[in-house]
This record gives C-alpha cells, sequence and structure tokens, in this order.
C-alpha cells in the first residue's frame, strides 16, 4: 500500500507550478480551446439545425469568455514583468497583447448577443457565424504570437534574458 499512497503523492506533485513566474500559461489553454470549439460547435448547430448543438455552443462560448477574462487579466500581469528584449516586447508582446484584447472584447460582445437571443441568435445569424470565426482566427494568430515569444525567445523561461529579437 505504500507503493501506492507515494504514486499518489507523486502524482499530486506540481513540480511545474513552483517554477513558474505567472499562471497565464495554465490559463490560456482553456479560452483557446472553448472558444475555437464554440465557433465550430455553432457552425455544425446551424448546419445541422440542432437546437441541442446550439446550447453546447453556447455554454462553450460563455464558459470561454469567462476564462479569457482570467486569461487577460493574468496576461497583463505576466506582460509586465516578463523579461524580453524591448524589440521583442514591440514586435512580439505587444501585437499579441493587442490582438488578444481583441479577441476578448469579440468574446464578450458575441457571448452576450448569444445570451440575449439564446442560444443562437436568429436575426444576424450569418453575421453572428462570421464573428465567430473572425474571433477564431484572431485566437490562432494571437495564440502562435504567444508561442513565438515563449518558444522562440523564452519568455518566462530560465535561460539568460533578454534574447535579441530577430526576423
Amino acid at each position: 500500500m505504500a507503493g501506492f499512497a507515494g504514486a499518489l503523492r507523486n502524482f499530486f506533485t506540481l513540480p511545474g507550478l513552483r517554477v513558474l513566474q505567472n499562471y497565464h500559461p495554465l490559463i490560456v489553454h482553456f479560452p483557446i480551446a472553448l472558444l475555437i470549439a464554440s465557433a465550430f460547435t455553432y457552425l455544425w448547430a446551424w448546419i445541422a439545425r440542432r437546437e441541442s448543438l446550439q446550447w453546447t455552443a453556447l455554454w462553450m462560448l460563455t464558459l470561454g469568455t469567462l476564462a479569457a477574462a482570467l486569461a487577460v487579466w493574468t496576461g497583463l500581469g505576466a506582460g509586465v514583468g516578463v523579461m524580453v528584449a524591448p524589440a521583442v516586447r514591440e514586435h512580439i508582446l505587444e501585437p499579441h497583447r493587442r490582438v488578444m484584447l481583441t479577441v476578448f472584447a469579440g468574446s464578450v460582445a458575441l457571448a452576450g448577443w448569444a445570451l440575449a437571443a439564446r442560444p443562437m441568435p436568429r436575426r444576424g445569424r450569418i453575421l453572428f457565424l462570421a464573428g465567430l470565426l473572425v474571433m477564431a482566427a484572431l485566437i490562432v494568430k494571437g495564440a502562435d504570437l504567444g508561442a513565438w515569444m515563449v518558444y522562440g525567445y523564452n519568455a518566462g523561461g530560465a535561460l539568460p534574458q533578454p534574447i535579441e529579437f530577430s526576423q
């Protein structure tokens, strides 16, 4: 039984948390997944004409927007302290911030629209679906910038900083 207890204790030991400089990397994956999934679920619901899928998409959009609020909050806090060269901040961090703030504003607007006309707007439905697809495309762009900053320039990592920007 001691082997099982030790294995259980090791499973719940999270050494990665101890080395994180901020919680943003733990949070960002939830809104990315939920908001993109909501866009495609709404499309599927529209094509299939299934109200149950519309409700599922509404839940994803609403939860994704709430998660995005937390990601924005942790991201703005992380951006202040992240150690990157000024050129990396200018060419990657600032565009990432602008794109993701736009995504958040869009998700708030789309979620508000969907909640007001639950589960999916009838009037302006094509515009609503187009907004979801634009939001999903912006998420991909913003996530790419974030990944470029983290993996290309070690933002939040342990390598000597700052690593200079290069195109």
